[in-house]
């Protein structure tokens, strides 16, 4: 089970890392890397179940199905473009953005909201000091960068969660938890039942979750990695019901429309009715 090495989703997984729900004689080994790392690990099938970004799952839905459990949804917040001096979104029209990886949901957001621009691969925690550098006109801020960019002097220039529910109605969505299907359904059901008792118990025990989440807070302090986890590990997180299931297939079907993704696919989600 790979995840990002972030505060939500370790307050997601903490349950399930600590012991302290049965798994019914399986044993998980947690994966810890960057988003964009595992969204190509994913593209390679290596990880068995996996956090992903819902871009990345537009090219992965052969082999992959989304879990129900697990979800990171913008509402009305979600990956933030910030530069040196203020300016209007169309005003970095061909010019170089710094984004966390091409699989990311945030770089597909950005798209849809400014077509033409140079993306800049960049690490997504060092994106702030390549804006900061002047190597890129601009960034594409996500994880808890989303609440310090201001510390550092940066201005926002669009909150792309906030746009895309002006233009839909909708949350953002993210990223989520994927299962390879060859596992196989009863061993997947398993899976999706202790994934969902590790988030439940976390918001149950906040308190403990957050301790542990502490340790991958990267130097926020409490009250701010509180915030953090409250944005992105809810009651959209335990599922995604019906207006998250909307929004993963509206943000795919726009993705494909522009271009950005190649091809329509089957929105499957563990346990959903075929």
């Amino acid at each position: 089970m790979a995840h990002s090495p972030d505060s939500d989703d370790a307050f997601m997984f903490y349950a399930l890392a600590s012991g302290l729900i049965d798994t019914e004689g399986l044993t998980y080994v947690h994966e810890l890397q960057d988003i964009e790392t595992l969204n190509q690990r994913a593209m390679r099938g290596e990880l068995e179940v996996t956090a992903v970004s819902i871009h990345a799952y537009a090219h992965l839905a052969d082999r992959y199905a989304l879990l129900p459990h697990g979800a990171s949804m913008g509402d009305r917040y979600g990956p933030r473009l910030v530069a040196r001096t203020p300016g209007s979104v169309e005003s970095f029209a061909g010019r170089r953005i710094a984004i966390p990886g091409p699989l990311t949901s945030a770089y597909l957001a950005m798209r849809l909201r400014l077509p033409d621009f140079v993306a800049v691969p960049t690490p997504f925690d060092a994106i702030e000091d390549a804006v900061l550098a002047g190597t890129v006109d601009a960034g594409l801020i996500i994880h808890e960068g989303q609440l310090t960019y201001a510390d550092a002097g940066l201005h926002l220039i669009v909150d792309l969660g906030e746009w895309w529910f002006e233009d839909t109605g909708l949350p953002l969505p993210l990223g989520g938890n994927v299962v390879r299907k060859d596992l196989g359904d009863a061993l997947i059901a398993k899976v999706s039942r202790h994934l969902h008792a590790s988030i439940a118990h976390g918001l149950a025990h906040r308190t403990a979750a957050l301790d542990h989440a502490m340790r991958y807070a990267r130097g926020l302090e409490r009250s701010r990695a509180d915030t953090f986890v409250g944005m992105y590990v809810n009651d959209w997180t335990l599922d995604y019901g019906a207006r998250g299931r909307e929004a993963v297939r509206a943000l795919i079907a726009r993705g494909v429309a522009a271009g950005v993704i190649p091809r329509q696919i089957n929105v499957e989600f563990v346990g959903d009715a075929a």
